[in-house]
């Protein structure tokens, strides 16, 4: 299992927060900085947003944040989203021409995971949000520059392009999570294809941006009881 020595996670936790604050700070100012200055594509800086404040889970582990940090901020930042919708706080990220309560859900797949796993198990709150920020995020990216292969799913357009990147981000994620994890080879592997076959499942099904709390929550969710099955012998 990954373990940090004392010499990040004794770090006053002013400090460790103050940290984390600027990395969500840059990530902001430079998606709406794009959008504004160089009037980049809303979905473009969304995507800037929403992996870049994803990675802030890294930070928070690594530091040592306690739970009820994360989830204060989270309930904040879920009430921000809500706001947002109705007055521009940050058109970057919520200017993007569809109905879509995404950024909520983000907020809200945050806290439920931070209240879940943190205390004990903070490998599955790192994958469940990595997944959604990087494969969600990648897979749009992905789909909206090479997409060539659509398909329809619940009235929702999507490309072969962006669900492949979505399984093989979501892959990668889970073994690189759980190896820290100290899982060992059948579970990196068995475990992995599985979470990145429902994460892709849910990101492909939900809509009105659901899939910012189906996927992480269900990746996460998932991959505990798995590995707890494998732990048990099934």
């Amino acid at each position: 299992m990954l373990e940090f020595g004392p010499s990040l996670t004794s770090i006053p936790l002013w400090c460790s927060s103050g940290l984390v604050v600027v990395w969500l700070g840059l990530v902001l100012a430079t998606a709406e900085g794009l959008y504004r200055r160089r009037h980049l594509n809303p979905e473009f800086s969304r995507k800037i947003v929403h992996i870049g404040t994803g990675n802030v889970i890294l930070i928070a582990w690594g530091l040592g944040i306690p739970a009820w940090i994360g989830i204060a901020a989270a309930i904040v930042a879920g009430f921000a989203a809500l706001l947002s919708y109705w007055l521009p706080l940050l058109p970057g990220v919520n200017s993007i021409g569809r109905q879509s309560l995404g950024t909520f859900f983000y907020a809200v797949s945050i806290g439920v995971l931070i209240a879940a796993f943190w205390q004990t198990s903070p490998y599955y709150t790192a994958l469940g949000i990595l997944i959604m920020t990087w494969g969600d995020g990648c897979a749009a990216l992905v789909g909206m520059r090479f997409g060539r292969h659509r398909y329809r799913v619940l009235g929702m357009t999507k490309s072969v392009e962006g669900t492949s990147a979505m399984f093989v981000i979501s892959y990668l994620i889970s073994q690189f999570v759980l190896l820290a994890s100290g899982a060992n080879w059948t579970e990196l592997i068995l475990v992995s294809l599985l979470v990145a076959t429902v994460a892709t499942l849910l990101e492909s099904f939900s809509t009105l941006g659901l899939d910012n709390l189906t996927v992480p929550v269900g990746s996460a969710t998932l991959a505990f009881y798995l590995q707890s099955s494998l732990l048990s012998g099934w």
